[in-house]
């Protein structure tokens, strides 16, 4: 099954790490977070990667390229000269493919259809790391029968929350409450949520698409309950690089 990442944002409020680097490049426990996010999806044996690029997507090539010979120990020979890997290495395949530098998020998915097939696939952003089980997310996905299937996260507000009616307070919760569920990315598609995309370069699959899917009843949600955060600014990456420190790095499913 194809594992579809969508890694072509500019990251506007990351822009600390991204005048130089695309945002799935920005590094977490010393490695990028796509990284992270493919080895993720490789624990569950999801290896066979569509990487949707754009702002500067030549890193994100670059960074693959010379991945075997800079992230592993390796000897070569008079020969041949092709570096033999000593060490465990991912044997993951990867299809880069250009899909423009202000495409939007649905045009680019819509983009990888003739790559993709007439088979069920997976998506999901290259700025999102959870613990999620993929196995039960697909297995949910197939259960409900529907074209799509989005995770759902319960966003926790660290601050009290008040419900107010004309200026007097109804009620009043203290920190950590839910205010509501998100996307939290991790899709399951079929072939079918291509009808929904559009080939120019407006289609963003946040509205039209994900909206007329909810609208027609061909949208599932998967609650994922465990660790989920999105990386939406450098703050966020110091986080996670705290954690690391701490060694909490709460997404790590492998071993």
């Amino acid at each position: 099954m194809k594992v579809v990442i969508l890694c072509g944002g500019r990251g506007l409020r990351m822009n600390e790490l991204t005048e130089d680097i695309p945002k799935p490049l920005a590094p977490v426990c010393g490695r990028p977070m796509l990284w992270h996010i493919m080895k993720i999806y490789k624990h569950y044996g999801f290896d066979d990667f569509i990487l949707l690029l754009g702002y500067k997507g030549e890193k994100i090539k670059e960074y693959f390229m010379d991945y075997k010979w800079k992230q592993h120990s390796f000897r070569i020979s008079a020969g041949n000269p092709e570096p033999e890997i000593l060490d465990e290495s991912e044997d993951w395949n990867i299809t880069f493919l250009d899909t423009g530098i202000d495409t939007m998020t649905g045009s680019r998915i819509k983009k990888a259809q003739k790559y993709i097939g007439n088979e069920t696939f997976m998506v999901t952003y290259g700025d999102g790391l959870s613990d999620i089980n993929l196995h039960n997310l697909l297995a949910y996905h197939r259960e409900k029968g529907r074209l799509a299937t989005v995770t759902g996260v319960n966003l926790i507000t660290q601050y009290g929350t008040l419900t107010v009616r004309d200026g007097i307070a109804e009620s009043f919760r203290e920190k950590q409450s839910p205010i509501g569920i998100i996307n939290g990315g991790f899709f399951v598609f079929e072939p079918g949520v291509f009808d929904y995309l559009t080939n120019d370069n407006n289609c963003i699959l946040e509205q039209g698409p994900l909206q007329n899917l909810a609208r027609d009843g061909q949208l599932a949600v998967y609650m994922h309950q465990g660790f989920w955060v999105a990386c939406d600014t450098y703050n966020d990456i110091i986080r996670l690089n705290k954690q690391c420190e701490q060694g909490k790095e709460m997404w790590k499913v492998w071993d």
